[in-house]
């Protein structure tokens, strides 16, 4: 997610992040184009953010616009030195995920470790973002999981390695389009006891190459105490492995990031519900799993942390997701890459290198 922001002319926006009262409907949007940001893989498990090509029809306000005041903050602060597919749908109110880009609602995305990336522009209160989610269904559901996370480890790294190449290029485009993956949504099955082994190792050699974001999946499955328990449970794992999961506690840039992100870093991981059935409740539409007990709705804070996710995702942190991929992940990337091979050299039109990966 870079130069893929366009800021609207003159819009001045609220400093928290809450809906402007000015927007009272979605922005139309260009037509669904072919697949083309970076980023999320996995077993109904990894989901991942990015940016390109197509466009989709947002179904509410879901606060992309707020980009803008996230990078109007953080200038002034350099200046003072469940399904997968159906969570992703739900966060964008949109129909951005693989399923529904590329197969029908009586077909199942078929459980192979391709990596599949679907691209989407998406705008809201004038601001156009260009959205790709990259999921891969069928990844640690072998029976052989050996190693299975090097095909996504490498795809991300192809990514850095397409931007670096861009960068070294002699004839360097003034904006170079950024396909690297800023996020990745890992989710956990909700057993209820603790992570899997496979979850463990998945986590430590993805979060040395990109931002993980753990999500519980299918929460209205457990209590709310066993859900509490359970979170608990996870956290205390993730530190005994040494697994980094973003908000990263040595990025934060002062006091005010630090009181933000550990109040965040303490709901994790998000206990979330996925959905984008809407039902009516009390005189309101809202979206929701119907279950025999009634309706878990997805964005009540009582039902399920969906809402804080959102929030957190897009509305606060997006703009920082893309400056810790390009400041730390990629930076590491590029210094390993320049190391190993004594400098890369500058790359003419003519002369297109295969990355050594």
């Amino acid at each position: 997610m870079s130069e893929s922001i366009v800021p609207p002319e003159v819009r001045p926006k609220p400093a928290v992040p809450a809906k402007p009262p000015h927007v009272a409907a979605p922005s139309p949007t260009a037509p669904h184009g072919p697949s083309g940001l970076g980023g999320g893989v996995g077993v109904d498990r990894v989901s991942g953010l990015g940016h390109s090509g197509g466009g989709s029809t947002l179904l509410g306000y879901i606060g992309i616009d707020t980009i803008i005041e996230q990078m109007r903050k953080k200038t002034m602060k350099a200046g003072r030195t469940t399904s997968s597919s159906t969570l992703v749908n739900t966060l964008f109110k949109s129909q951005v995920s693989r399923w529904s880009s590329g197969w029908g609602g009586e077909h199942k995305i078929p459980k192979t470790v391709e990596i599949k990336a679907v691209s989407h522009v998406i705008e809201e209160g004038g601001v156009k973002m260009k959205l790709t989610v990259i999921d891969t269904p069928g990844f640690g559901d072998q029976i052989n999981n050996e190693n299975c996370w090097d095909p996504i480890s490498k795809y991300i790294n192809e990514q850095y390695e397409k931007f670096l190449k861009e960068e070294v290029n002699i004839a360097r485009k003034k904006r170079i389009p950024d396909t690297r993956v800023h996020c990745c949504l890992y989710f956990i099955s909700p057993t209820g006891h603790s992570l899997r082994q496979l979850d463990i190792e998945f986590m430590k050699h993805l979060s040395r190459v990109v931002n993980i974001i753990p999500v519980i999946a299918k929460s209205d499955t457990m209590t709310p105490d066993e859900k509490n328990e359970f979170k608990h449970r996870v956290r205390k794992e993730l530190e005994t492995y040494g697994i980094e999961y973003y908000p990263q506690n040595e990025f934060d840039d002062d006091m005010e990031d630090k009181n933000e992100n550990d109040k965040i870093r303490e709901a994790m991981p998000f206990a979330v519900v996925g959905s984008d059935k809407e039902f009516q409740v009390n005189s309101k539409r809202v979206l929701g799993r119907k279950t025999a007990w009634g309706v878990v709705e997805v964005e009540n804070p009582n039902h399920c942390e969906f809402a804080l996710l959102r929030d957190f995702l897009i509305r606060s942190h997006l703009q920082d997701l893309k400056e810790v991929t390009h400041n730390i992940h990629y930076e590491t990337y590029r210094a390993r890459r320049l190391n190993d091979n004594g400098g890369l050299h500058p790359i003419s039109a003519n002369n297109t290198q295969e990355s050594n990966l």
